[in-house]
């Protein structure tokens, strides 16, 4: 199960560095100048969990996988992207592609990086993005409405469904406010998301600011701060020069580096996990010999969906799963101390995997 996370933002504000961080490779070329991403680079990164190695730690695992998220680097959009401008659409479909936004907001000074409005406004710079994807959303919805009115006629209870919440989404986007914020009844969320509109996807603001305000922040991030919360978004505050450098470091000179700066840890982990937060994401593992593995799923995740994020015969053949929540895995040091004191359950299809669990399934093949 992959978990896409769109970067976006207008050109020249650090998105292809701070791509370039996430992943440790130099894929994206990051220069001053507009569009230098024409295609979008993608890069799966690993999700730090200090908890896997722990567990690896106590069961004498060969290797140690953790679960991974994909971040996908996309071109700068610019005002009136909808309509072709800069490099237009192209870019719209492959925000269409992800399942979150990350969106790198400029909230920094510097006088050598060109803005491309000309001005440091983060604010007005999210809204430029958030319009673009408004206009293109209204425009899709406009198209589909005209396409559907036969079937709506002829009374495809599908198509009337269709209709009722492509209506409800351009009332929303025509007062200039994104679809996300639309109320879905539960029945009617599996159109919904076949919808793909672009303003339902979550949003997590990225603040990139100068080194020496990687600790606190600043004004910019400031207002970006309140802002996010007046929508309900969440954010981060980043230095992507900072995690730059980290990358080419060690662990021990990336430590030393973060202590300097007066930096608990780097600031990708936070992005990563406010990602994970994000798409409300949590964690299982499978531990033995061989290997000690972090599998990722949605919160709310049943036991044979669980299972079959490993395989789909897992699934298929679910009998039962076996059960021993972390804490108690790290309390008696070992799977066999935690099952001699009656910690280890059995749990059948209707269990909620909860974050931590560690689990063995049983299948029928």
């Amino acid at each position: 199960m992959g978990f896409r996370m769109g970067i976006v933002g207008l050109p020249n504000v650090g998105k292809s560095t701070l791509f370039n961080a996430l992943t440790k490779t130099a894929a994206a070329q990051a220069a001053n100048f507009p569009f230098c991403t024409i295609e979008p680079n993608v890069g799966d990164v690993a999700v730090p969990d200090s908890r896997l190695d722990a567990l690896a730690y106590l069961a004498k695992s060969k290797q140690v996988i953790p679960a991974r998220m994909t971040f996908v680097d996309i071109a700068g959009l610019v005002k009136g992207a909808s309509n072709g401008e800069g490099l237009g659409n192209q870019f719209l479909a492959n925000i269409r592609e992800v399942d979150a936004i990350a969106h790198v907001l400029r909230c920094f000074d510097d006088g050598d990086v060109t803005h491309v409005e000309g001005r440091v406004d983060p604010v007005e710079d999210a809204e430029v993005i958030e319009t673009e994807l408004i206009i293109a959303d209204l425009d899709s919805i406009e198209k589909r409405l005209q396409n559907i009115v036969r079937k709506v006629r002829g009374g495809d209870k599908e198509a009337v469904q269709q209709q009722r919440l492509m209506e409800a989404a351009k009332s929303m986007l025509e007062s200039g406010k994104p679809a996300r914020i639309v109320e879905v009844a539960q029945d009617d969320e599996k159109a919904w998301k076949m919808l793909q509109l672009l303003t339902t996807k979550p949003i997590l603001y990225v603040c990139n600011v100068a080194e020496d305000e990687a600790a606190n922040g600043n004004a910019y991030s400031q207002a970006v701060a309140d802002m996010a919360v007046s929508e309900g978004n969440a954010h981060v505050i980043i230095s992507a020069k900072i995690e730059e450098e980290i990358s080419q470091l060690d662990e021990d000179e990336a430590g030393m580096f973060l202590e300097e700066l007066g930096l608990q840890e780097a600031g990708l982990d936070r992005l990563i996990r406010a990602g994970y937060d994000l798409l409300t994401l949590e964690t299982y593992f499978t531990v033995g010999p061989k290997e000690a593995r972090a599998w990722t799923i949605r919160l709310g995740t049943q036991a044979p969906q669980a299972a079959g994020v490993i395989h789909g015969d897992f699934e298929k053949g679910f009998i039962r799963a076996e059960t021993i929540s972390y804490d108690d895995y790290i309390a008696f040091g070992s799977e066999q101390a935690a099952r001699d004191a009656g910690k280890l359950r059995a749990e059948g299809k209707s269990y909620t995997v909860k974050d931590g669990d560690v689990l063995h399934f049983l299948f029928n093949t």
